[in-house]
């Protein structure tokens, strides 16, 4: 499925007002690493460490004049290989550049532990195309390397500037011997600075450069923090130093790039004036939508018009007119927020535009007033307190994308002054849809009545929300041979790769998005799941549930739980056996699992049975009811996790 479709409003003021000169000075023009620093040591609590940094130097460099300003950055890192691992991870070495870098050094060296050194230059780089992604990476290819070697790589890019918030990730996957980080800027500039997950706090040095400032940010012994815990936000909780411009004593603004400037200006441009002419291409364009009393359904059919109407393009340049847009059928993400907006004021539905940021990425701190808390968007209605994507294609309300929910955000409100409309910024927290949207059913039935050896099951399968979402908009992006074979592809979690009998679905396709859950229909005959053993059947009624998810964890647990979404399952399989059958090992069905904070419990796995002569009916609920559970929490939770994957393994004797 598409991930991610948006181009925030930032990026579209960035380019507009800022005018970018390359070629001025910085202080770190000479830097080179040292060709005679070749011999290798390794601190001795580090020994044993299959790969780590010996040393880690970032400089960002600001230079700025009345008309243009640039940004220098230089990345020197020593990196010891230890284990074959290692060397297999690091025989590629990715050059990091971004669309709008320039390379000034690109240096790479390997040092060996008999003091040989491999100087590696422009032949020895490759290029490596991602089909999916669409995105081209040049690294360097490693021959040669061995366990006790250094890999020693120095660059320095040219870009532009991070004014406005930039975020360093200071801690790794590996352990950090010796790391800096310096921010380097002209004095009349201040910035405003913060660090997360216990980095240390910058010094400030006005005495090593003239006329400039340093912000120096130093640390020891950074322990590793591993990117491989599942259910869990990494890149939220390792060591983060961020940085924003907050004064010009030149020019005497202060309190900059803050909410509520980012708030008046936004406001004016998605909030045009609109002539006659684009009026009247609006007023047609919503004679076309389908009208509801319903508020919610309204939003949805307004929602549901422009994503079938519209084609969204970030690259793509703005039209001169909502007109236009309406015309080509082509917007990008201006253009379209503009048109969205357009669209609701003439159905007098009140929005806010609301802007966040990946949860997954950059963590919102409403403290910490940078734009890079502003990178993506969403509408939210008062009225109905549910939100609405502009611009992923396949959702429709009241599904947005998870990864900006759980997050707080930046609600742009309109506020009328002496008559004049204006944007007003509030930051508010993005509530996801809970489990009263996420709501999987499943009801199986086992028909043993005709034969012990190969029982009929039927299951009915409902997925809800979030759930839906993995399912339901795809037969509108693909053809049908191809959602045939998806369908089939699902099927076999649940028949153990055999051949289905019949197999339907109801509720599919974007129309059904937000509106009805999306079911599945199945029918198949059991016998994979029987083993006779001499006068009894081994059944394994646990698997008719599917396949599911075990939470493995080997070493210490370092962080806490994030999951996507909350969820809900409510299950419910029905034996039936023939007369004079029987059935054993029931009370392995009785199972109860719970995770319970602050007296409540957010996370469960219960299962229960009932028999009444032949029947037997099999019930069990498993829910996540919140998104962040504490480190303190994770055996409860791992417990109820891996109950579901205990359920599936149940096998019941049946005996005629």
């Amino acid at each position: 499925m598409k991930k991610h479709f948006l181009k925030s409003i930032l990026t579209f003021i960035a380019l507009l007002c800022s005018t970018v000169f390359f070629g001025q000075d910085y202080s770190f023009k000479n830097y080179d690493w040292d060709a005679k620093d070749t011999k290798i040591e390794v601190p001795k609590n580090y020994e044993n460490e299959k790969e780590f940094i010996l040393n880690r130097t970032i400089k960002i460099e600001i230079a700025v004049d009345k008309n243009s300003s640039v940004q220098y950055r230089l990345i020197h890192e020593k990196k010891y290989i230890n284990s074959d691992d290692a060397i297999e991870r690091n025989n590629k070495v990715y050059i990091p550049i971004g669309d709008q870098a320039n390379i000034i050094i690109n240096k790479l060296r390997v040092i060996l532990k008999s003091g040989k050194i491999i100087t590696l230059d422009k032949k020895d780089i490759k290029e490596e195309i991602d089909e999916e992604k669409g995105m081209k990476y040049n690294y360097f290819a490693i021959n040669g390397l061995e366990k006790g070697a250094v890999i020693e790589k120095l660059y320095v890019l040219q870009e532009m500037p991070n004014l406005k918030g930039n975020t360093v990730k200071l801690q790794d996957e590996f352990p950090i011997a010796a790391s800096s980080f310096e921010l380097i800027y002209p004095e009349h500039l201040i910035f405003k600075t913060k660090s997360y997950n216990g980095l240390s706090e910058p010094e400030l040095d006005e005495k090593t450069l003239e006329h400039k400032r340093i912000l120096r940010v130093s640390e020891k012994d950074t322990p590793a923090l591993k990117d491989d815990e599942q259910y869990s936000n990494w890149d939220v909780r390792v060591k983060l130093f961020r940085y924003k411009l907050d004064t010009n004593l030149y020019s005497g603004a202060r309190n900059l790039n803050s909410f509520k400037e980012y708030a008046t200006s936004t406001y004016e441009i998605v909030n045009p004036v609109l002539d006659k002419k684009q009026e009247k291409a609006i007023a047609n364009f919503c004679s076309s939508i389908p009208q509801s009393k319903d508020t919610q359904e309204q939003i949805w059919n307004i929602e549901n018009k422009i994503k079938k109407t519209i084609i969204y393009d970030k690259y793509i340049d703005s039209k001169s007119s909502l007109a236009e847009v309406l015309s080509t059928k082509q917007a990008n993400s201006p253009d379209i927020v503009k048109l969205y907006i357009a669209v609701f004021k003439y159905f007098k539905i009140e929005q806010n535009l609301v802007f966040t940021s990946s949860r997954y990425k950059v963590p919102f701190d409403k403290d910490f007033e940078s734009h890079e808390n502003l990178a993506e968007f969403l509408f939210y209605f008062p009225a109905i307190k549910k939100y609405l994507t502009p611009t992923e294609i396949e959702y429709r309300l009241p599904l947005f994308p998870n990864y900006l929910g759980n997050n707080n955000g930046l609600f742009l409100k309109e506020k009328i002054f002496a008559g004049v409309p204006m944007g007003i910024g509030e930051v508010n927290f993005i509530e996801i849809p809970g489990t009263e949207i996420t709501h999987d059913f499943m009801d199986i039935t086992v028909d043993f009545t005709k034969d012990l050896e190969n029982p009929l099951i039927t299951s009915k399968m409902t997925y809800g929300g979030y759930s839906g979402m993995n399912f339901q908009p795809i037969k509108d992006f693909v053809s049908a041979e191809q959602y045939k074979t998806m369908l089939k592809s699902i099927s076999e979690n649940y028949t153990l790769q055999n051949e289905y009998k019949t197999l339907t679905t109801e509720n599919d396709g974007t129309e059904f998005v937000g509106k009805k859950p999306y079911q599945l229909n199945l029918t198949f005959d059991g016998k994979d799941m029987i083993q006779k053993a001499g006068g009894n059947y081994l059944f394994s009624v646990g698997q008719t549930i599917g396949r599911q998810m075990e939470f493995y964890q080997e070493s210490k647990r370092l962080l806490p739980i994030e999951i996507d979404y909350p969820h809900y399952y409510t299950r419910k399989i029905k034996i039936l056996l023939p007369d004079g059958a029987t059935i054993k090992n029931l009370d392995k069905f009785v199972m109860d699992f719970k995770t319970d904070l602050d007296g409540k419990t957010e996370a469960a796995f219960t299962s229960k049975y009932t028999q009444n002569k032949n029947e037997v009916i099999v019930e069990n609920t498993e829910f996540y009811n919140i998104i962040n559970y504490p480190l303190s929490s994770f055996d409860q939770y791992k417990a109820v996790i891996n109950a579901a994957a205990d359920f599936n393994k149940i096998v019941v004797i049946v005996t005629q």
